[in-house]
């Protein structure tokens, strides 16, 4: 799996989107694994709001991803969004 740089909750919803897929899960497999209600699942690749972190690690977790934080690049967030 490439790295993939995400700005924004939505963008760190498309990536689990992608990596979940990638595993052959849906949304309710993830959620089983997880102790997650599919919704929750949903709501979280759509990048809602009120996301508690340790249900973003869980996830993660799950999808054996992690989260990298470093300074930011000096590339716009459009640009960004276009590698999506």
């Amino acid at each position: 799996m490439n790295e993939q740089i995400a700005r924004t909750p939505k963008q760190i919803g498309a990536a689990m989107r992608r990596r979940r897929r990638a595993l052959g899960l849906n949304q309710k497999n993830l959620g089983e694994k997880t102790h997650l209600r599919q919704a929750t699942i949903s709501g979280l690749e759509a990048g809602e709001a009120g996301t508690q972190l340790s249900t973003l690690f869980g996830v993660l977790t799950a999808l054996h991803m992690e989260l990298v934080v470093r300074p930011r690049t000096k590339a716009s967030t459009d640009t960004i969004e276009e590698l999506f």
